[in-house]
């Protein structure tokens, strides 16, 4: 069997679908962005988009109204997933929304617990992403609107990464970490026995950090970047990296939003794929070393990077990201890092507050006020200050 392949921009190696594949139906759920406390990819929407005759009709589900305009055939509808589903169905039905395949983003950041990292309330993220999923699949069994296949977008939390070092390469064959609940695997297992139920097939994919091009993202590592640097320049001070030598050479892989949506695209609509995992990312190994300047030139600075003159330990204090012992490759020490500042710290400065009030009245910005900085911040401050190797096979 032979599969023709295609470059679109910079993404090579796309498959090439065959001409018949044509009028299906999608919907995107969780639609509007990483907005909010809700984390979705437009970027799917954009990928289906390329297609039109195979993608007629295309729609779109978030709490908000999109924040760009789409063509004819994508139609934006506002739902919350956490209402009941008995609610959620009556407006799929006013709405006449049915379709053949199903992309599921939704994702609610609860607050962390005082002083614990991005992921510490456990309990409510495990409670409100659980339900987000339930809720919308038995509205869609309430609506009598079942597709053919659901894909359903993971993470690199499904290795316990968060809670330190994994055994790498991560693998899709990788047995689950039960260090603590995860709210991936209650997913999963609700996507499997609901497929199950209504004989149709699935898909979960687990990207690792997602770099994207979206508005007021708390999972978003370019968004939190973006205002750091911007900052920077206002204060005529270089961009300083706030973390040790180790975390700046440490290897990481990336899933560009973009990869992630044109691999879900292709595992629904391949037969061979159905009730199948995989991993997605880019396939470039990633290092703060290599991108630091270019981020630094890009936005016209000078940069600095982990201090390492004799006298240097004073300015750095240790943070232990490894939760448990062993971490969860299962054995091991635990992992700790050299860190100066957070994002989180520096976007708290009075200076830094300041300075983002006149970037935004200057620039008739929608946020007048730097908020909500841990939120923002806390899921960079990580990949930043990230000691131990992120990588994918």
């Amino acid at each position: 069997m032979s599969l023709s392949i295609q470059s679109r921009s910079i993404y090579h190696g796309l498959p090439v679908f065959p001409g018949e594949l044509k009028g299906l139906s999608a919907i995107v759920a969780g639609a509007n962005g990483i907005s909010g406390d809700y984390m979705t990819l437009w970027s799917q929407l954009q990928v289906l988009c390329e297609s039109p005759e195979r993608w007629t009709k295309i729609y779109a589900l978030s709490r908000r109204p999109p924040n760009k305009s789409w063509p004819a055939h994508v139609k934006h509808i506002s739902l919350d997933f956490m209402d009941s589903p008995e609610k959620i169905a009556e407006q799929l039905r006013l709405h006449e929304v049915k379709a053949d395949y199903i992309f599921f983003f939704a994702y609610i950041q609860p607050p962390p617990k005082k002083g614990g990292s991005i992921w510490s309330a456990v309990e409510d993220l495990v409670r409100v992403n659980e339900q987000l999923l339930v809720n919308f699949l038995e509205a869609q069994a309430l609506n009598n609107s079942i597709p053919k296949r659901i894909l359903l977008q993971l993470g690199a939390k499904y290795y316990g990464l968060h809670l330190g070092p994994a055994k790498l390469p991560l693998e899709e064959a990788d047995p689950r970490v039960f260090l603590e609940p995860n709210f991936y695997y209650n997913q999963e297992d609700y996507l499997k026995e609901f497929a199950q139920k209504h004989n149709i097939g699935w898909n979960t994919t687990r990207p690792a950090f997602i770099p994207g091009a979206v508005t007021d993202a708390s999972m978003d590592l370019c968004f939190a970047l973006g205002i750091y640097a911007t900052v920077q320049k206002y204060l005529n001070q270089p961009l300083a990296y706030p973390a040790g030598f180790t975390s700046w050479t440490n290897v990481q892989n990336l899933s560009s939003a973009s990869t992630n949506c044109y691999l879900a695209e292709w595992a629904v609509l391949t037969g061979a794929a159905e009730n199948q995992s995989f991993n997605a990312i880019d396939g470039a190994p990633f290092t703060w070393e290599r991108f630091w300047p270019q981020l630094a030139d890009r936005f016209g600075l000078a940069w600095t990077g982990p201090d390492l003159s004799e006298s240097a330990s004073a300015q750095y204090h240790d943070v232990v990201l490894s939760t448990y012992d062993p971490p969860p490759r299962g054995y091991g020490p635990r992992s700790k890092a050299q860190v100066k500042f957070t994002l989180t710290e520096w976007a708290k400065r009075p200076e830094v507050a300041e300075a983002w009030k006149k970037i935004a009245k200057d620039n008739d910005l929608r946020d007048k006020e730097l908020r909500d900085t841990d939120r923002i911040f806390g899921f960079i401050d990580l990949l930043l200050m990230l000691p131990y190797p992120a990588v994918y096979r």
